[in-house]
């Protein structure tokens, strides 16, 4: 998959129609980089290619808990309060081992207030619209992109801090690698620790302190059975749970997949048909109308144009006719006239031979009158010519276009239809789809009370433990170090036990992954020689050489940035998918020589297409550099903000 194009309409601080292209120049240069400062509009590119993909579902950074429809109010340029906003996205793919890439160009707009409570989605493919993917495009986008693993693609700065100073992943993150390895989650160990501090306090203590001691000990073996019978409890109901999800996912695809959304909407479809259809049959009678006038003898205008003129020559014909006496008498009148002018004899039989001439053009035998038409048959056919026969094509070729467009929507609404499940299957498919989202509900909710009744036995255990320090906090000081030699032996060997069984091939291929991904990026090649993963915790847990834990603290705040990319990087490796990577505010807190790696090893070849949102803090002169002379940047963009307006305006180039 390659991003080709972004464009933003009034969108945040966007203002107006901006256009942006995100295609790589070539394979070798997969890097977009686009340079602003903070405030400036980085974290809403990222928000917009969100939106564009996912809509309603789209993770946006500025959502929150806030309603789709006000989210889309809140997101339109205040400049801009009463246009068109819009976020566009072109994507191009090759699908099925096509010979040819297959390009999608995804369009959301809204406007601010609108009666509608959703955004206008218009999928063209290749160019055109396809309306059945509008339908679909939740769907669709699944396949493409799944939600669940969008965030190992689109990340942040905020993203990789989180992970980098958390010591459990984000739930995001979390959700990810179990869609991308499937896990189920084991007991945590149990610590051997009070076992053996509980032994020595009943040899060390008085025999009214042992019975206390006996008593709170007795109290925490109930509550240490209680808690394990609790997390067992909750490891079944979550078991149950997830599968339940799961069933409830296969049961919604299933109903899109049956037409059941199409039969939800059946009703209104039809409504919408039977009036179509009645508006198209509104057409086909004004143009039978059209028919049974005038309108045919736009078939004969050549002839009646022919008649038209022979009916001009006629009526000046009879007009002469009328007139041929008068004419005679004013021409004799006129030879009169001119003779007492005592012109030469000349003059005068040539004004002579004139009238002759003219009287006989008048009456030539070529004007005689065959169709004997009337001057009111001159403009009629005039009138029908110049004015009621174009009036009536154009009347026609417009009821004849409506007709067509009519048709085409009967047609396309017809066969949308056509897939609609039937009143029987889409009862059955409405059932599964309750009765599933009625199990995952009362699942969740036992979950929920069994964490609770949970975190209440572990309150009683650290009380009783509380309690216990205080008979025996000498004794306990005195048994220190023996006690944690004995223990972490002990951990040692359970946790040899635990990796063998707990290892799959997935979580062995993304630890393996994650590892290699940590040491290419890391300088310290002595300091961590792998990394694994606690399937429970989601925990990342480092070794050195010698097998000996590498506690996090031990990692500089560089290195913990490093480690969190190295497990995205992994896990987008792990799952299998070409697919472009955006990362805004990449550097963080690294220093000069991890800022190198990251630069050098890590922007180049995190994918084919890599977008890059930086400050001028992050990618710097010396970076941006490096990253040119190794012709890993195919397109620079800065994302110049305007104080004074509140806009931001994408420009050609970065900082230096």
């Amino acid at each position: 998959m390659i991003f080709r194009e972004l464009v933003l309409q009034n969108f945040g601080p966007y203002r107006g129609r901006q256009v942006i292209n995100l295609a790589p120049v070539d394979a070798a240069q997969p890097i977009i980089l686009f340079g602003g400062m903070n405030g400036g509009g980085k974290t809403t590119l990222m928000d917009a290619i969100r939106l564009a993909l996912y809509g309603h579902r789209a993770p946006c950074s500025t959502r929150g808990n806030l309603p789709y429809k006000e989210f889309l109010n809140q997101a339109v340029n205040r400049q801009a309060q009463d246009e068109l906003t819009a976020v566009e996205l072109s994507l191009q793919l090759t699908l099925n081992n096509a010979a040819q890439p297959t390009e999608f160009r995804i369009c959301r707009s809204w406007r601010k207030d609108a009666k509608s409570s959703r955004d206008q989605l218009e999928i063209l493919v290749n160019g055109e619209p396809d309306v059945a993917l509008e339908k679909g495009w939740d769907q669709r986008i699944e396949d493409l992109l799944p939600l669940g693993i969008s965030n190992l693609f689109l990340f942040d700065g905020e993203q990789v801090k989180e992970l980098a100073e958390q010591d459990e992943l984000p739930p995001a993150v979390i959700g990810a690698m179990r869609s991308l390895l499937g896990l189920e989650l084991p007991d945590r160990l149990s610590a051997d620790l009070d076992v053996l501090a509980s032994r020595k306090r009943k040899k060390l203590s008085s025999s009214e302190e042992l019975k206390q001691l006996e008593a709170i000990e007795q109290q925490l073996d109930d509550l240490e059975a209680q808690r394990r019978s609790a997390k067992k409890a909750i490891a079944s109901i979550y078991t149950q749970l997830e599968i339940a999800k799961k069933t409830l996912s296969e049961t919604q695809e299933h109903f899109f997949a049956e037409g059941g959304k199409i039969a939800a909407e059946k009703s209104q479809l039809d409504r919408q048909l039977q009036q179509a259809k009645a508006d198209a049959e509104v057409q086909r009678q004004a143009l039978r109308d059209l028919a049974a006038g005038s309108l045919p003898l736009a078939l004969i205008q050549p002839l009646l144009r022919e008649a038209q003129a022979q009916i001009q020559v006629e009526v000046r014909y009879e007009q002469f006719q009328a007139a041929k006496d008068l004419l005679q008498e004013r021409n004799q009148h006129l030879i009169e006239f001119v003779e007492t002018l005592k012109l030469k004899k000349t003059a005068v039989e040539q004004i002579r031979d004139f009238l002759v001439r003219e009287d006989d053009d008048l009456a030539h035998p070529h004007a005689e009158p065959w169709l004997h038409a009337s001057v009111d048959h001159l403009h009629q056919l005039t009138q029908l010519l110049d004015h009621g026969l174009p009036a009536q094509q154009q009347l026609a070729q417009e009821r004849f276009t409506a007709l067509q467009t009519l048709e085409e929507t009967i047609e396309t609404t017809e066969r949308y239809l056509a897939t609609a499940a039937s009143p029987e299957i889409y009862e059955k498919l409405s059932q599964q789809v309750d009765q599933a989202q009625a199990e995952v509900t009362h699942l969740a909710v036992e979950h929920e009370k069994a964490q609770q009744d949970y975190n209440q036995i572990i309150q009683a255990i650290d009380k009783a433990r509380k309690e216990l320090v205080e008979y025996s906090q000498a004794t306990l000081e005195y048994l220190n170090d023996e006690h944690i030699l004995k223990s972490i032996a002990t951990v040692q060997k359970k946790l040899k036990v635990f990796k063998q069984r707990l290892k799959l091939r997935k979580l062995n291929q993304l630890e393996t992954l994650v590892t290699q991904c940590f040491l290419y990026l890391l300088h310290k090649s002595n300091l961590v020689h792998r990394v694994e993963i606690d399937t429970e915790a989601f925990t990342l847990a480092l070794f050195d050489r010698a097998g000996q834990p590498v506690p996090k603290h031990r990692l500089s705040a560089g290195e913990k940035q490093l480690l969190a990319i190295a497990l995205l990087w992994g896990l987008a490796r792990a799952s299998g998918r070409q697919l472009p990577v955006a990362i805004d505010t990449p550097l963080g807190r690294l220093d000069s020589y991890h800022r190198n790696n990251l630069v050098e090893k890590y922007f180049p070849q995190a994918s084919h297409q890599v977008l890059l949102l930086s400050t001028d803090t992050e990618i710097r002169e010396a970076e941006v550099e490096q990253l040119r002379n190794s012709k890993a940047i195919s397109r620079e963009y800065l994302l110049r903000y305007d104080a004074k307006q509140h806009q931001t305006e994408v420009q050609p180039g970065y900082f230096w």
